[in-house]
């Protein structure tokens, strides 16, 4: 497909383009639930259970930890009688975290939790994918945000989201809309997915180096075991948190890190080089004991919810990172209600260092990988900003494209 996108903004932004119409959800698509499983139901294998958090996860672009299960007899039986969602149907988050949609990808067989999702299917003059981007635009989230119910708990009904309004282009200007997007987003999981190779190929070589030897075990000549306080340099009395305010005020390009995740984007920074940061309260680990990690580099800014760290005396800023993949963190956890791994615990950690010649070798392999791991990050951020930018200009009729094929 060729495409042109033309500029067609005016003083008038919020009258309805050329070919347009008003429309609503209902009017667009058949807006249901799923057919109810009981608790008794859910099974440790089987055929994927969704709910909520799982669509959540899809969304935000993360492994799917699927927790429930049914059995393949009930998921046939369900879709002879009621059907199942099919490729391009979409799930939307309904109660609690409102509003994360999830495109259902080819061949994927899976059920979901009736109440915690609503189902769009069967559509009548528009194309899923461009709904989906619809629903993810500012103009979808202002739309979707007049459907809520609720106070503790908010909620969306179905006799709601069906009178939800929409503005659409004609089909195949909406196909030619939903081409554009998905684009970016295809480019953007091939380089996911090669980052998630690279870094496992990384894993496995410094497993293979240095995996087989553990804390106790006898030592070849020249390895020895220390603790993590030998090996890093630790950069915690930097750290400056913001409250959201704060943030709102100081809104730029660097990025904001928390625990886990990026929080925000502020126009100052406290750091500027390579970093590895572990998680330090709140959620510090996963279900299997190892810590939550980011993996950073540029200039950024951090809270004071993760430890800020790089690596001396051989241990590459790398090579600390494929260490603390495979560092089991459940014995040096505090607290009930809230997590926490204190300092005093992570530099008390003990490990099995390898002489600094071999750490040198092995740095001087996997380098290479985390390089481009790096160049495929910041261009993921840079087409993820594109098509941030983009979205609400389409969706508004503001960018029109004016060649188009069905």
């Amino acid at each position: 497909m060729s495409s042109v996108i033309e500029n067609t903004c005016t003083e008038h932004s919020r009258s309805i383009p050329d070919g347009w119409v008003e429309t609503t959800l209902g009017e667009v698509c058949e807006i249901t639930s799923a057919k109810r499983i009981f608790a008794k139901e859910y099974k440790t294998f089987g055929i994927p259970f969704f709910r909520g958090k799982e669509v959540t996860e899809k969304y935000n672009g993360n492994e799917v930890s699927t927790e429930l299960f049914i059995t393949r007899e009930k998921y046939e039986e369900i879709k002879e009688k009621y059907g199942v969602p099919v490729y391009n149907d979409i799930l939307l988050t309904s109660v609690g975290t409102l509003g994360n949609p999830y495109l259902v990808e080819k061949d994927f067989e899976f059920y979901f939790k009736d109440g915690n999702l609503t189902w769009f299917k069967n559509f009548n003059k528009i194309d899923s994918k461009y709904l989906f981007y619809w629903i993810v635009s500012p103009q979808g989230k202002e739309n979707l945000s007049h459907a809520r119910i609720g106070s503790t708990q908010q909620a969306y009904t179905m006799t709601a989201l069906k009178r939800v309004e929409i503005v659409k282009p004609p089909l195949p200007e909406q196909k030619a809309i939903a081409n554009i997007l998905t684009a970016f987003d295809d480019k953007i999981e091939n380089l996911q997915a090669q980052n998630k190779t690279l870094e496992q190929t990384a894993q496995t070589i410094f497993k293979e180096w240095f995996g087989k030897y553990q804390v106790g075990d006898e030592l070849p000549d020249g390895w020895r075991v220390g603790k993590l306080g030998d090996v890093i340099e630790i950069f915690d009395s930097q750290r400056i948190p913001l409250s959201k305010s704060q943030r709102e005020e100081k809104k730029g390009e660097f990025r904001y890190y928390g625990a886990t995740s990026i929080m925000d984007y502020v126009d100052e920074y406290l750091f500027d080089g390579i970093y590895l940061l572990l998680a330090e309260d709140g959620s510090v680990m996963d279900d299997e004991g190892y810590p939550f990690l980011q993996y950073v580099w540029g200039k950024f800014w951090v809270n004071n919810h993760a430890h800020i760290l790089t690596g001396k005396y051989g241990f590459s800023t790398e090579i600390l990172y494929l260490f603390c993949k495979q560092m089991k963190v459940a014995g040096i956890v505090t607290g009930a209600v809230q997590l926490k791994i204190n300092q005093k615990n992570l530099l008390g950690f003990e490990l099995v260092i390898p002489p600094e010649q071999n750490l040198a070798e092995l740095d001087k392999l996997i380098q290479s990988f985390f390089q481009k791991v790096r160049l495929n990050s910041d261009q993921i951020e840079y087409l993820k900003k594109t098509r941030d930018t983009l979205l609400p200009k389409l969706m508004s009729g503001q960018l029109r494209v004016n060649e188009f094929k069905a």
